[in-house]
């Protein structure tokens, strides 16, 4: 399923942008220039036609005394320019993680996250001015949302991303960039938490992966660039693994945990019908599996996700609202009082934003669509990832039906990893703060699934309280627990 559609909101280097010496000499602020819009500019010395253009304490968003926060531009080559929006941590900068967060779609605005979900504001009904977020994430951690891939929410230029794949080398280079300046030189060495959500299933898995292999090239000295060591991965109401999720789709809309049978008895036949035929759903995703990257792997996959979209998620959604179930006609909450706020100029001046914001363009999405990208499995990295060790939580509302938790919790259950056999016989407990249950979770060792009661697709939108305290176990590498 293409998530682009439905959500609210290899070692391949980049073309033009050299990595023979990325870390021969940081960016100082001597080389700061003016640009005509207004962002103080910094160009990078060691990678081909990029650099940083940027606006330092707006005013915009963050309005807490003492607060640093800076928006604008990372060129990751020529003509393409990618937004980002960064937050200092409001406890404690100077010792606090660096936390990215990316939303989905694919194509879809990580502005979504900023300002409905876990961002340091939220924008008020009358479109014009915000209130601070009590339950930002920046309250312990240093924020950056970056929006990708270009000519996604307020980036823009030459967009050659068509795959999750392809997608991974930008955001390095993206932090390449960063890491250079003294601006943010200093995170470098900070814990790095990867936060995402939705098609983030797919992002997540791949973009840890590909920073990981970068970082083997770096310590066997094929490549002279800076570390991107993540030591935490979040992914919550992810698309991980195609086949798994569809199927559970069917499981969905027979009996939602909580929430009931969802659809009647002859609509359920059918789906069941349209996954298990024998060209049915099951069967074409089977089929796209084993293509592989092969050259006809595109048209087979696309073909599968079509058929599974049509035939299986959109009966089983019937007349819900895909993001949150309670809801029977398009979201009503999280209201998107943001984009109007985004559009004014008076704030796209301050921020420095250049171009229109768009929240889920069409452009970046086709051409995922045409590659099939929606209906590929990502399961085999994020196994890999959990084998190693690395800290992760896969979590979900469990009021979405768009990535519903019982679709993650069966991926997470077929996940090849040394931790699956305790995995599955490790009972849910309950997960409380103040008495009051807000999850119910499963550990074992670094790794952590939780269902969080109450919530859609945007977990943090619905229960802001819960997810701040997940995030902050997360980040001080907590197992789950009540509190």
């Amino acid at each position: 399923m293409f998530l682009r559609m439905l959500v609210q909101a290899g070692l391949v280097l980049l073309a033009g942008v050299s990595v023979a010496s990325a870390v021969s000499r940081p960016v100082v602020e001597d080389d700061f220039g003016t640009s005509e819009a207004g962002h103080i500019e910094i160009r990078s010395n060691v990678h081909n036609a990029t650099g940083i253009r940027y606006v330092k304490n707006s005013g915009i968003c963050e309005t807490t005394p003492g607060v640093t926060q800076i928006s604008g531009y990372i060129d990751v080559g020529t003509n393409m320019s990618m937004w980002f929006w960064f937050f200092e941590s409001r406890n404690s900068p100077e010792t606090s993680p660096f936390t990215l967060w990316l939303n989905g779609g694919p194509g879809c605005s990580s502005m979504i996250g900023l300002f409905q979900e876990n961002g340091p504001c939220l924008v008020n009904a009358d479109r014009n001015s915000t209130t601070i977020n009590p339950y930002s994430w920046n309250n312990i951690s240093n924020m950056i949302y970056i929006d990708q891939p270009i000519g996604t929410g307020f980036s823009y230029g030459t967009d050659t991303v068509n795959s999750t794949e392809a997608a991974a080398p930008f955001v390095w280079t993206a932090f390449q960039v960063l890491f250079e300046s003294t601006l943010f030189s200093k995170y470098a060495s900070r814990e790095f938490i990867f936060g995402t959500e939705s098609y983030g299933g797919h992002y997540g898995p791949s973009f840890v992966t590909y920073f990981e292999e970068q970082n083997a090239l770096i310590d066997c000295g094929m490549i002279d660039a800076v570390p991107i060591v993540v030591s935490a991965l979040m992914i919550n109401n992810g698309w991980y693994d195609p086949l798994i999720q569809n199927v559970a789709y069917l499981d969905f809309a027979t009996y939602a945990p909580g929430y009931g049978q969802l659809q009647p008895d002859d609509v359920l036949q059918n789906i069941t019908e349209a996954l298990y035929g024998s060209d049915g759903c099951v069967a074409q995703e089977e089929a796209c599996y084993a293509a592989g990257n092969s050259t006809g792997s595109d048209k087979i996959c696309r073909k599968a996700d079509n058929y599974c979209i049509e035939n299986v998620f959109v009966p089983a959604v019937g007349d819900y609202d895909s993001y949150d179930i309670r809801q029977n006609s398009s979201a009503l909450f999280p209201p998107e009082y943001y984009k109007h706020f985004l559009h004014k100029k008076r704030v796209m001046k301050q921020i420095g934003a250049q171009v229109k914001y768009k929240e889920c363009p069409d452009a970046p999405y086709e051409l995922f669509v045409k590659t099939g990208d929606d209906a590929r499995t990502w399961l085999p990295e994020l196994s890999a990832l959990a084998d190693s060790g690395m800290k992760i939580l896969i979590w979900a509302g469990d009021t979405d039906m768009n990535c519903n938790w019982l679709g993650g919790h069966a991926s997470v259950l077929a996940m090849d990893w040394y931790g699956n056999e305790t995995l599955h016989n490790t009972p849910f407990t309950n997960m409380t703060i103040d008495g009051t249950s807000v999850a119910a979770v499963q550990n074992v060792d670094n790794f952590s699934f939780a269902r969080v009661y109450g919530a859609g697709h945007e977990v943090a939108a619905f229960q802001p309280q819960a997810a701040l305290e997940i995030f902050s176990q997360v980040v001080r590498m907590e197992q789950l627990h009540s509190v």
